[in-house]
């Protein structure tokens, strides 16, 4: 716990998330983080336990919510920020490069002619280095793009939540294959997080532990810069690229990607609902390239 900041995660078992609350403890404001829709691959059934334990902890701090913030379209788990936002209010944000993002999956989807790709499902677009408050506390909202052309960061109070761009150093970094993705860009904007103060505090998005450790999610820039197995200080931009590129050729595509995607460009609303009041996803066959990287994603 900082002076001015309380930061409680959740972590999701199942998808491997973590998500955030993070709270000013003065005005008892408060930024959700990146939150988990249960979802059931098999039956097609959502849930709301994941997002019901933030929501039963912001009613016992009486934190009032001011922000719903999402580092990034999340290709390995379904979004509830929408959910979050019916239940305690708050403003959905994520980077302005959302734009981008919505118009390579609306065409791989087809999804319907109402669905605009402008970014217009989320109630802030953040531009790169736009400050913003969380109740008395200046945030900052860092573009580090490379996982994807949208992935934001966001300091607050000598701590940064870096979505997927950097892992707990044992793990290393994030795959750049996605549709948008580039392991240069990549490279750059982990150095960009690196080269932020040595006892900055990072809080990642997902950790997927070697068997010897349980699931960890904070560390420390100077930890990183010694000891990330991907981009510790001394590994070159080079060394980085061939790495990641051969990594990422041997990856499997994300288990809950097709659905993930069409609900998180939507700010974590399902589709609009058939004229039998169900809502369906779509599941394009044949369409996603077997290297996922692939602009014609």
């Amino acid at each position: 716990m900082n002076a001015k900041t309380s930061i409680k995660p959740f972590f999701d078992p199942a998808t491997g998330t973590v998500s955030y609350v993070v709270s000013d403890n003065v005005t008892q404001m408060a930024a959700v983080i990146d939150p988990v829709m249960d979802f059931d691959l098999k039956s097609g059934r959502t849930r709301t336990e994941s997002a019901d334990r933030m929501l039963e902890y912001l009613r016992a701090q009486a934190l009032t919510v001011q922000w719903i913030l999402e580092t990034h379209v999340h290709a390995d788990h379904l979004s509830s920020a929408h959910y979050i936002q019916q239940q305690a209010g708050g403003r959905i944000a994520i980077g302005d490069n959302i734009r981008q993002v919505q118009a390579v999956f609306k065409k791989l989807y087809n999804l319907e002619r109402s669905f605009l790709p402008d970014g217009s499902q989320f109630d802030h677009l953040f531009k790169d280095g736009e400050t913003f408050r969380i109740g008395d506390v200046e945030a900052t909202a860092l573009w580090v793009p490379g996982h994807t052309p949208a992935d934001m960061a966001y300091l607050v109070d000598g701590v940064v939540f870096v979505g997927d761009t950097l892992f707990m150093p044992d793990v290393g970094s994030a795959r750049a294959d996605f549709p948008g993705g580039d392991a240069r860009v990549l490279y750059r904007s982990m150095r960009r997080i690196l080269d932020l103060p040595s006892d900055t505090r990072v809080f990642v998005c997902h950790d997927y532990p070697p068997t010897d450790r349980a699931p960890h999610w904070e560390t420390t820039v100077a930890a990183q810069r010694a000891n990330n197995i991907h981009v510790r200080d001394g590994i070159t931009e080079e060394q980085f690229i061939a790495m990641r590129k051969a990594r990422d050729a041997t990856l499997e595509v994300p288990t809950l990607i097709l659905p993930a995607l069409q609900v998180n460009v939507r700010a974590g609303q399902l589709p609009p609902p058939d004229d039998n009041g169900v809502s369906y996803l779509r599941i394009p066959l044949n369409a996603l390239p077997a290297k996922i990287s692939d602009p014609a994603a």
